[in-house]
C-alpha cells in the first residue's frame, strides 16, 4: 500500500539530508509527512541535557512528528539524519487531499494511525520493563531490522542503557 501512495499522484519532494542534519527541530511545528526513500532517522527529545530518542525510521518507513502533524502546533521533538538519508515529503494539505478522495485511502490512513498507536503502546511497555535483557529482547523479536540499520549508541539510548550494557547482551 505505501508503494501505491508513493504513485497516486500526491505530490512528494524528494530531499537529500546529510549526516547529522535535521529534518525538524524542537519548537517547531511540522505538518509535512516523510516517507524514507533510504538512509535512517532518529526521533528525539532533550530531558535536561541528555537525548531521549523515542524512534527511529529507516530505509521503507512513514515518519511524522505526529503531535504537530495531528495538532498544527510547535512540538518538542527533533527529527535527524543518522546517515545520508533520502525522503520524499508530503504536505498535510496535499496528504488530507489525497487520503479523503476515496474510501480506500482512508481505510489505508486509519491504518497507518492505528499501527502508530500500537508501536506507542510496544514502546511504552519497553520503558516500564526494567531489566535491560528484557527491554532488548523485546525490541531484537519486534524489530530485527533495526539493528542492521541503526548504530549501537543510537539504539543504546533508545532502549535506556549503556552501549557497553548492549553490547553485552548482543554478544550473550
Amino acid at each position: 500500500m505505501i508503494q501505491e501512495l508513493l504513485n497516486s499522484g500526491l505530490h512528494w519532494e524528494k530531499k537529500e539530508f546529510k549526516r547529522n542534519e535535521f529534518l525538524k527541530i524542537s519548537g517547531s511545528t511540522d505538518t509535512d509527512i516523510y516517507f524514507v526513500e533510504n538512509g535512517s532517522v532518529r526521533i528525539f527529545m532533550m530531558d535536561e541535557n541528555e537525548e531521549r530518542i523515542i524512534r527511529f525510521g529507516y530505509t521503507g518507513n512513514i515518519i511524522v512528528s505526529l503531535d504537530s502533524f495531528l495538532s498544527g502546533k510547535p512540538s518538542c521533538f527533533y527529527i535527524q539524519a543518522i546517515k545520508k538519508t533520502s525522503v520524499r515529503i508530503a504536505s498535510k494539505r496535499d496528504f488530507y487531499e489525497f487520503i479523503h478522495s476515496s474510501e480506500e485511502n482512508l481505510k489505508f490512513w486509519n491504518s497507518i494511525l492505528e499501527d502508530l498507536v500500537l508501536q506507542q503502546l510496544e514502546r511504552e511497555k519497553d520503558l516500564l520493563t526494567s531489566l535491560p535483557r528484557e527491554r532488548f529482547e523485546r525490541v531484537l523479536k519486534r524489530s530485527p531490522k533495526l539493528f542492521q540499520e541503526i548504530p549501537n549508541k543510537y539504539i543504546a539510548n533508545y532502549l535506556r542503557m549503556s552501549p557497553e550494557t548492549l553490547s553485552r547482551l548482543k554478544k550473550s
